[in-house]
């Protein structure tokens, strides 16, 4: 019997369930699901809300879903062109090797030409070695002299002057000397004073003596 054909479409706002579990099925399989904390609340906010930070495809086969790619883009200053990131490529285990990793990234490229990008980008796992066949079959290449820099949690939250127990919405002052320049600073008014003094006469006494 045939497999079922491979449908692609853009996700929405009902697919939030889906797009969870499959990004928790990718942490699963990359052993990082200790670190999975995405909620249906956060990713429905941040791919279909006001302001919309991400978007996805998602890969089914007579309707069952079998993978995602989860995408946005960015822009590369060198090309001046932009770019289309690849954050989450994923495709059920049971599927792999059926042809819907190479739908989605085929549904990506297509994506990326007509908004003019002038390359995709993604990551992979060193240990990933099927992944990374794949990848370079089809063409791409891996950038070794390139490391990755995250900066996050209490480092993120001290760099951006804030603290990470008060919250984004309370910025502490900057460390180091504060330098009053308004006229009316203790400071301006004592450098005037002094200025003063040095031009007036020695020994000279105000007007209204005593």
């Amino acid at each position: 019997m045939a497999a079922a054909r491979l449908t692609i479409r853009r996700g929405t706002p009902r697919d939030v369930p889906t797009i969870l579990a499959l990004v928790r099925g990718l942490a699963r399989y990359e052993r990082l699901l200790s670190q999975c904390v995405a909620t249906p609340a956060g990713l429905r906010r941040d791919g279909f809300g006001r302001r919309r930070y991400f978007e996805t495809l998602i890969c089914r086969r007579g309707g069952r879903p079998v993978g995602f790619a989860l995408y946005f883009f960015t822009y590369s200053t060198f090309l001046a062109r932009p770019t289309l990131y690849l954050e989450d490529l994923f495709v059920l285990p049971a599927e792999r090797g059926q042809g819907a990793g190479l739908a989605l990234l085929r549904a990506l490229a297509r994506r990326a030409v007509r908004r003019g990008c002038g390359r995709m980008e993604w990551t992979v796992l060193d240990w990933n070695r099927p992944a990374i066949r794949f990848y370079q079959a089809l063409g791409a290449r891996l950038r070794r002299d390139w490391i990755l820099t995250r900066l996050t949690g209490e480092p993120l939250a001290r760099l951006a002057g804030l603290s990470a127990r008060r919250g984004p919405g309370r910025a502490r002052r900057a460390s180091g000397p504060r330098t009053p320049t308004g006229a009316g600073s203790p400071r301006r008014r004592r450098r005037r004073a002094t200025a003063r003094a040095r031009r007036s006469p020695a020994g000279s006494r105000s007007r209204r003596s005593a």
